[in-house]
C-alpha cells in the first residue's frame, strides 16, 4: 500500500503484528489490508476503519490465528539468561561507557532516594490522630506598620472561646517552655537534667484532642490536680530507672514540684508536639501569675498555644468571624489590630509564617530537583548510548542477517539498560542508607534507619528501576534496532539515523543553563552571607560570652558579678535581659509624652544595667547613659525610635517622657545611641529602648579581653558553680548566636553547593557523551585535515568553538533567570549586596573551565591520533 493512500488504525495494526505468530503474519496481514482497501473504496474512510477494527478483533477468537508462544516472546528462563549474558559481556567490553552511565545514574538515584525519604518524613507529620481533619490551632495575625504572624494567642482566649461558643467539641490551652532545668532526688542525691524539648503546662482536654496514649495512669484525671505531671517512657527510664515512676517527684528549676501521675508512650518522631513533660495547667499561676490570669490580654507570649477539636460540620470561617471582636472587646485601649485565625493541623508543619519546619514550596522544590537530576541522568545515558551506536551498528546488522527479529534486539538493549539500572539502584540504595545521618544533621530531621525497610521505599526503588530502564533505554533501543542490515554492514549509518545532533545540543544547553543558574545563586548567597557576617552591626559582638544569670536573689547575682569582675580575663560585665541582637526580643508598645494613644510601631525593649553600653560598645551620640538602678527610672533610645517619632534634632528629645508596657515602665529619655542591628539583616533596625529592670534580667554579658578565653571561661564556671550549686552552668558566645540568625541561609548555601556539584557533574557527563559522538563522527575528517597539514590547535578548535558556543547560549539563558531569582531572594533582606557584573563574569568563566576539563581528554586524544589510524576507521 502506498504511503499516500489512507492507512488503517495504527494501534490495532501494531497490536495485531505483535500478537500474531511471525510465520502467519505475512499471509493474514495481506488479506486484512486487501479487505481494508476494498472497503475504503466502497464505504469510505470512517466505516472502513470500524470494519478493520472488527475484523482484527474477530481474529483473536480461539483457533483462528496462532499467537506467539512463550519461547518466541520474552518469558522463558533461557531467553532471559541469554539476554543477561550478552548484556553483561557488552558492558564489560565497554567499561568506560558502563562506568560513566552507572556513576551518573547512581548519583541521581541516590538523591532521589534521599529526597523521597525527606518528603515522606515531612509528609507524615501528625497524620496519626483519628480526627485530624477537625483539629485546629488558633493563631494570630498582628497588623501594625506591617503584618506579622505568631502561632501564639493571649492566654485567656482559650477559656473565653470554650465558654462563649459551642464551635469546639474540645478546647485545650498549652504553654510550652523549652530548655528547662529538671531536678530529681534519688537516694538522697539531687540529679539535674537539662531538657531541650522542655515541658508544657497543659489542660487535660489536650489528650482528648490528640492521640497520645498513656501506658500508665488515667488521661482523664492525670492532670486535674495541681502540681501533677505526665512524662514519657524515655524520661521515666532516664529519671527513675526500673522503678515505678508513678508517685515520684520532679521539680522545675528547683522551685515548683510535680508528682508523676501518668507515663506517656514516647511521642512519635513525626509530630510537631515536642514537650516530653506535661504538667497541670492549674499550676501555671505559680509559674507566671499574670499570664495565668483571665485578664492577660495585654500581650502575646511565644509558646502559649490554643488547640480545638471542632464539632462535625462546623465551618472554620464561621469560627474566625466569631473571634474577630475579641481584641476590641477585651483590650479596647489597644491600637494594634489582631486577627485570630484557625490553622488546620495538617498545615502546622508546612506554614513557615507560624513556625512551620518547612514550606510546601520547599517540598515541591526538592521533588523537582530529584526529578530534574533523574531526567538529566537519563538524557546523558541516551547521549552516551547513541554515541556508542556507530560501534554497534555492524553487530546489529549481523544479528539481523542471521534472523533476529527487531523485537528481540529491542528487548536485548532494554535488558542491557536494566542491568546498569539495577546496579545503579543497588549502589544508590546503599549510599542513601549511609548518608541518612548526614541528611538528618543537615536538615535537622529524624529520618529513621528502618525507613529503608519500609514497603513504600522498596516500591519506590522498584518503580524507579522500571521507569529509568524504559525511559533511558527506549530511545537508544529504537535507534539501534532500526538500522537496515545492508547499511549497517556497509558502515553507512547517517547522523540522522543516530538521533538528531541538534537535539543533543539542546539538552546540553539546558543542563548547563540550569548549572549556571545554580552557580549564580551560590555566588550571591555566599556574598550576602559574607556581607552579613562582616558588616558593622553597631555594637561589639566578638569576645562577648553570655552566661545564664542563676541565683535566687538580686543580691546574689550582684555579688557574683562583683567577683567575676576580679578575674584577670574579664573586662566588663552587664546584667541584662538579652544582647543588642538576639532571637529572644521583647516587643512592646509605648506612649510618648502627652499623647493619648500608643504609637503605631513596636519598640524592642532592652532591659539592662548601666554597664550595658560600655560592655557592647554602643555609641552614645546625644545625652548620657542611665544611672545605676534596679527599677525603671531613665531611658536611652536609639536613632530609629526618634526618627519614627519625627525628631530631626536628637537633643530635642532629651527629657521627654516615655510610657512603656501599658504605663508600668515610665521614665524620661536621657540619652540617644547610634542605631544597631537588633535582628538579622532580614529586618530593618527596630526602634529600641534601653532601661533598667532587674527583675527581668536573665544573663550576664561578659566581655573577655581576648587572651586565654577558654581558661577565663573555666574560671567563670568554677566561680558560678560555687554560687549556684543547684543550677547547670550554661554559656554561649554572642557571635555564634548571631551566626545562627542565618542558619536557614547557611543550609540553603550548602544545599545549592551540593546540587550545583551534582548538576555540573551530570552536565559534564552529557558533554562527554556529546564529544564522544562528535569524535566518532569526525574521525575521518580529523585524519584528512592532519594529512593536509592541519595543526593540533586547529583540530582542538573544531571542538572548542562548538562547546564555547553551547556554553555561551546557556549563559544567555541562565543570566537573566539567575538575576531574576536572586534579586527576588535578596528582597527578603533589608540590608543586602548589589548584583554587580562580577557575579556573572565568575559564572561564565567557571563554566568555560568546567567544559575544558570535561572534554579536554577526548579532544586531545582525537587531536593527537595518528591520521593513518583515523583514515582506517571506516
Amino acid at each position: 500500500m502506498k504511503s499516500s493512500q489512507p492507512s488503517p488504525p495504527r494501534l490495532f495494526l501494531s497490536f495485531f503484528r505483535w500478537f500474531c505468530h511471525p510465520r502467519m503474519l505475512d499471509y493474514i496481514e495481506g488479506d486484512l489490508l486487501e479487505v481494508y482497501d476494498r472497503n475504503l473504496k466502497i464505504l469510505g474512510k470512517r466505516k472502513a476503519d470500524w470494519r478493520f477494527i472488527k475484523d482484527v478483533l474477530l481474529l483473536f477468537r480461539p483457533g483462528i490465528i496462532r499467537p506467539r508462544k512463550p519461547y518466541e516472546s520474552l518469558n522463558t528462563y533461557g531467553m532471559y539468561k541469554s539476554y543477561f549474558k550478552i548484556g553483561w559481556r557488552t558492558l564489560l567490553r565497554n567499561k568506560e561507557y558502563s562506568l560513566i552511565n552507572t556513576a551518573g545514574l547512581a548519583l541521581s538515584i541516590t538523591c532521589c532516594f534521599l529526597i523521597f525519604a525527606l518528603v515522606s518524613y515531612h509528609g507524615n507529620f501528625d497524620n496519626f490522630h483519628p480526627n485530624g481533619e477537625r483539629i485546629y490551632r488558633i493563631v494570630t495575625e498582628q497588623h501594625r506598620e506591617t503584618i506579622s504572624y505568631t502561632n501564639s494567642v493571649p492566654s485567656p482566649l482559650g477559656n473565653v472561646f470554650r465558654e462563649e461558643h459551642t464551635f469546639g467539641e474540645k478546647v485545650a490551652r498549652m504553654y510550652h517552655e523549652t530548655d528547662v532545668l529538671i531536678s530529681v532526688e534519688k537516694n538522697g542525691e539531687k540529679n539535674l537534667y537539662k531538657e531541650p524539648k522542655g515541658f508544657a503546662f497543659t489542660e487535660s482536654s489536650f489528650f482528648d484532642i490528640f492521640n497520645f496514649p498513656l501506658v500508665k495512669g488515667n488521661k482523664e484525671t492525670a492532670l486535674t490536680e495541681p502540681n501533677t505531671a505526665i512524662i514519657t517512657e524515655s524520661l521515666a527510664k532516664k529519671y527513675f530507672g526500673d522503678e515505678d515512676p508513678i508517685g515520684q517527684e520532679i521539680s522545675y528549676n528547683n522551685t515548683i514540684p510535680f508528682k508523676i501521675t501518668g507515663v506517656l508512650k514516647d511521642l512519635p518522631i513525626n509530630t510537631d508536639i515536642k514537650p516530653e513533660i506535661f504538667v497541670s495547667y492549674s499550676t501555671f499561676k505559680d509559674f507566671n501569675p499574670w499570664m495565668a490570669s483571665d485578664n492577660a490580654w495585654g500581650g502575646i507570649t511565644g509558646g502559649m498555644y490554643c488547640f480545638t477539636l471542632l464539632r462535625p460540620g462546623v465551618n472554620p470561617i464561621e469560627v474566625e468571624e466569631a473571634l474577630a471582636p475579641y481584641v476590641k472587646k477585651y483590650r479596647p485601649e489597644s491600637k494594634n489590630v489582631h486577627h485570630y485565625k484557625l490553622q488546620p493541623l495538617e498545615e502546622i508543619h508546612f506554614d513557615e509564617r507560624y513556625g512551620g519546619e518547612i514550606s510546601k514550596a520547599d517540598i515541591w522544590t526538592l521533588s523537582a530537583i530529584g526529578f530534574f537530576l533523574l531526567i538529566t541522568a537519563c538524557v546523558n545515558f541516551i547521549n552516551l548510548a547513541t554515541a556508542q551506536a556507530l560501534k554497534r551498528s555492524k553487530e546489529v546488522g549481523v544479528r539481523k542477517v542471521l534472523g533476529s527479529y527487531r523485537s528481540q534486539l529491542f528487548w536485548q538493549f532494554i535488558f542491557e539498560t536494566g542491568i546498569i539500572t539495577c546496579i545503579s539502584v543497588a549502589i544508590a540504595f546503599l549510599a542513601a542508607y549511609l548518608l541518612v545521618p548526614l541528611v538528618n544533621s543537615f536538615y535537622q530531621t529524624q529520618i529513621p534507619v528502618n525507613l529503608w525497610l519500609d514497603k513504600n521505599v522498596l516500591l519506590f526503588g522498584f518503580g524507579l528501576t522500571v521507569i529509568i530502564t524504559l525511559l533511558a533505554g527506549f530511545y537508544p533501543a529504537m535507534i539501534l534496532t532500526g538500522f537496515k542490515p545492508v547499511m549497517a554492514l556497509k558502515g553507512k549509518i547517517t547522523q540522522l539515523q543516530l538521533g538528531g545532533f541538534n537535539t543533543r545540543r539542546s539538552l546540553i544547553i539546558t543542563q548547563f543553563a540550569i548549572s549556571q543558574v545554580l552557580i549564580i545563586g551560590m555566588i550571591v548567597v555566599m556574598q550576602q552571607m559574607r556581607f552579613a557576617r562582616q558588616a558593622d552591626l553597631g555594637f561589639q559582638k566578638e569576645s562577648i560570652v553570655m552566661v545564664y544569670l542563676g541565683g535566687d536573689s538580686l543580691n546574689q547575682q550582684k555579688t557574683l558579678k562583683t567577683e567575676l569582675m576580679r578575674l584577670p580575663g574579664v573586662e566588663t560585665i552587664s546584667m541584662c535581659y538579652t544582647a543588642p541582637a538576639s532571637s529572644s526580643n521583647w516587643g512592646n508598645s509605648i506612649r510618648f509624652e502627652n499623647d493619648a494613644e500608643e504609637v503605631n510601631f513596636r519598640t524592642n525593649m532592652k532591659l539592662a544595667d548601666a554597664d550595658y553600653l560600655e560592655t557592647f560598645d554602643l555609641e552614645l551620640i546625644a545625652g548620657r547613659n542611665i544611672f545605676p538602678s534596679d527599677t525603671v527610672r531613665e531611658m536611652v533610645v536609639n536613632e530609629a525610635l526618634l526618627q519614627k517619632l519625627g525628631f530631626l534634632d536628637y537633643e530635642d528629645a532629651l527629657g521627654k517622657m516615655v510610657y512603656a508596657n501599658g504605663g508600668n515602665m515610665t521614665g524620661p529619655i536621657v540619652g540617644v545611641v547610634k542605631n544597631f542591628h537588633d535582628q538579622s539583616f532580614h529586618n530593618e533596625i527596630s526602634a529600641a529602648l534601653i532601661t533598667s529592670a532587674s527583675h527581668m534580667y536573665s544573663s550576664y554579658a561578659i566581655k573577655l579581653n581576648g587572651t586565654a578565653a577558654l581558661a577565663t571561661i573555666k574560671d567563670i564556671e568554677q566561680m558560678w558553680n560555687e554560687h549556684n550549686p543547684d543550677q547547670l552552668f550554661e554559656y554561649f558566645f554572642l557571635d555564634e548566636e548571631i551566626a545562627g540568625f542565618y542558619e536557614a541561609e547557611d543550609r540553603m548555601l550548602k544545599g545549592i553547593q551540593v546540587f550545583s556539584f551534582l548538576a555540573i557533574f551530570i552536565g559534564c557527563l552529557g558533554l562527554y557523551g556529546l564529544v564522544s559522538f562528535m569524535v566518532n563522527q569526525k574521525t575521518k575528517e580529523i585524519g584528512i585535515r592532519k594529512v593536509l597539514g592541519g595543526g593540533t590547535s586547529q583540530i582542538i578548535w573544531i571542538f572548542g568553538k562548538e562547546f564555547m558556543r553551547l556554553v555561551g547560549i546557556a549563559f544567555l539563558i541562565a543570566a537573566p533567570i539567575g538575576w531574576y531569582i536572586m534579586r527576588n531572594w535578596l528582597q527578603d533582606f533589608e540590608y543586602k549586596i548589589n548584583l554587580d557584573p562580577s557575579i556573572f563574569i565568575i559564572t561564565i568563566g567557571s563554566s568555560l573551565i568546567i567544559v575544558a576539563v570535561s572534554v579536554g581528554y577526548q579532544v586531545l586524544k582525537a587531536a593527537y591520533l595518528n591520521p593513518v589510524i583515523s583514515l582506517k576507521s571506516e
